[in-house]
Order: C-alpha cells, then structure tokens, then sequence
C-alpha cells in the first residue's frame, strides 16, 4: 500500500479545506471515523490534540476521543486503542498529535495515510496508534525538546487547531 502524506501551512487560509480533501483520499473506509486526539494539557506544546478535542466536542462531534478536561497522554494510549477497537470495531481511526521536526517545518500540518508513533520527539517508546493520522509539527526538534515544547506559542497551537478542526469538522459531517 502507497503511503500518502499532505503538507499543509498553518498560516494558509485554506489549509482547512486541504486537510478535508487530503483526508478524504487517505480514507477509503465506509465507516465514520473516530478522532482520538493525543497530548496533554500540562505542556503548551503537546496540547495541540487536547485542544483539537475539545473544539470538536463544542461542535457536538461525538466521536472524539481526548480534550484539555480528558487528555489521552501516553500513559492511556495502550487502554485507548484497545478501547476504541472494542466500542468502534468497523471505524477507522484518526490519530491527532503534536510534533517536533525542522525548525522550517514549524507551523506545517500533515495528513498521513498510516498511524502514528505518539511521544517519539520525546524519546518514548510507545505503540503505533491510528489507521492514518494528522500531526502538526510544533517545535524544533533538539536533545532538549521537553523544554522547547514549553516554549512554543499559544498562537501557534491555536491557530494549528482551528485549521484541523475545520478540514476534520468537514470530512466528518461528510458521513452524515
């Protein structure tokens, strides 16, 4: 199987509508997706997914899995991929994170066509969860990155967040 990725800008006015299109070409399935959004509320830039969910679950998104009251940090993901494949046994799963990379990449949102690693910028070692997934790249990535994660910009999580939840918001609503 093709592995497919989307690159997105945070500051691109469109990249909502990119992030729609982009997951509608990954996802073959004909079931609705479950959003399983990842990080915690403790570090600004591990909060992107937390954040992504409760903003979906303030559009009345039922689906959602993760927000800034009920995080899924690494500690859960093993309860909730195992979770999730007992309570949505057909759904494909869309894994939301923040991610560390380039200092050029800083402010990009990818659509991958595969799951994802979660706590790999920080040197974890956690299982592959999610049958494609949507990182948002937050941070440089450095052997201190723990530190830079909280340093990065409230802005910038913000605006990252307001892009994937239109292009998920979207692509959801699609299977109604």
């Amino acid at each position: 199987m093709q592995t497919l990725s989307y690159s997105f800008s945070c500051f691109n006015a469109y990249s909502g509508k990119g992030i729609y299109s982009a997951l509608s070409a990954i996802n073959k399935s004909p079931y609705a997706p479950v959003v399983l959004c990842i990080g915690s509320d403790k570090v600004l830039g591990d909060s992107l997914g937390p954040l992504i969910g409760t903003l979906l679950k303030q559009k009345d998104i039922s689906c959602v899995y993760g927000s800034l009251s009920f995080p899924i940090t690494a500690k859960e993901i093993n309860y909730a991929k195992n979770y999730l494949k007992q309570a949505h046994p057909n759904a494909p799963i869309i894994a939301i994170d923040a991610a560390v990379g380039e200092d050029s990449e800083i402010g990009m949102i990818r659509v991958l066509s595969h799951g994802i690693k979660p706590g790999l910028g920080v040197n974890k070692n956690l299982s592959k969860v999610g049958d494609f997934s949507i990182i948002g790249i937050v941070a440089k990535k450095e052997k201190d990155t723990f530190s830079l994660l909280n340093t990065t910009r409230l802005n910038l999580i913000y605006k990252m967040a307001n892009q994937i939840v239109e292009g998920v918001e979207n692509y959801l609503l699609s299977f109604s």
